[in-house]
C-alpha cells in the first residue's frame, strides 16, 4: 500500500502535433520503462494533460526516494533512451534548474 504521494508538473512544447505524438507514445509506454517505475517503489503513476501543461501524480511505497530512482535511471540505458526521446516534446518550466524536467509541486491547500 502506497504511503507517499507526490505531485509534479512539466510543460510540453506548445505544438499540437508534438502533443498528439507525446500522448500516443504514452498509450504504449515501453515495457522497460514501466518496469523501472515499478522497481523503484512507485505503485501508481498517473499523468494528466491540459493544453501543454502536464501533471504527474505518484503514489509510492515508504522506501521510495527520488535520489534512488534518479541513480537507477542513470544506470538504465533504456530509460536514458526514453528520456532523450521525451525531450523532443518537453520543455522545462521557466523556474527549473538546468536539465531539470518534472518539478515537485508544493501543497498549498487541503480539505
Amino acid at each position: 500500500m502506497a504511503t507517499q504521494k507526490f505531485y509534479l508538473a512539466l510543460d510540453l512544447k506548445d505544438d499540437a502535433n508534438l502533443i498528439a505524438e507525446y500522448k500516443e507514445l504514452h498509450e504504449n509506454v515501453w515495457p522497460e520503462i514501466k518496469k523501472s517505475i515499478q522497481d523503484s517503489g512507485i505503485e501508481v503513476l498517473d499523468i494528466y494533460c491540459t493544453g501543454n501543461r502536464l501533471f504527474m501524480i505518484i503514489e509510492a511505497d515508504a522506501d521510495f526516494t527520488f535520489e534512488k530512482k534518479d541513480k537507477a535511471d542513470a544506470e538504465n540505458e533504456k530509460v536514458q533512451e526514453w528520456e532523450t526521446l521525451m525531450w523532443k516534446f518537453q520543455q522545462a518550466l521557466p523556474w527549473a534548474k538546468p536539465g531539470q524536467k518534472w518539478i515537485l509541486m508544493d501543497k498549498i491547500f487541503g480539505l
